[in-house]
């Protein structure tokens, strides 16, 4: 691989976030503490690549993956400080994409 002068931790942070689906999961949990199944229901994804995302999150220190002693178990997830850190962020992102991105539009020709 080509090597840059860029900053390896912007680098590494640009491999976290930029993995597909990754920001819109970050974006669900800016609304608060989820459940997976809320979180699937939310995002056009399959459940075995929210999970992977997810898992991937939580070793990052991004997510919190909580598991409550109920019966049937309970888990939930929700943002870590380091993960409502990103909020400035996604939010510009969001702005960002308003302003410069048209939306798709499905039609059929």
């Amino acid at each position: 691989m080509k090597q840059t002068s860029l900053c390896p931790r912007l680098q590494k942070s640009m491999d976290i976030i930029g993995k597909r689906w990754t920001g819109l999961i970050i974006y669900q949990l800016l609304q608060g503490p989820q459940r997976f199944g809320a979180i699937e229901a939310s995002l056009p994804l399959s459940g075995r690549l929210l999970s992977e995302r997810l898992k991937d999150l939580e070793q990052e220190g991004i997510v919190r993956r909580e598991v409550f002693p109920e019966t049937p178990v309970r888990i939930q997830y929700s943002l870590t400080e380091k993960g409502r850190a990103l909020e400035s962020v996604i939010r510009d992102l969001e702005h960002w994409s308003r302003d410069w991105i048209e939306a798709e539009t499905n039609s059929s020709t």
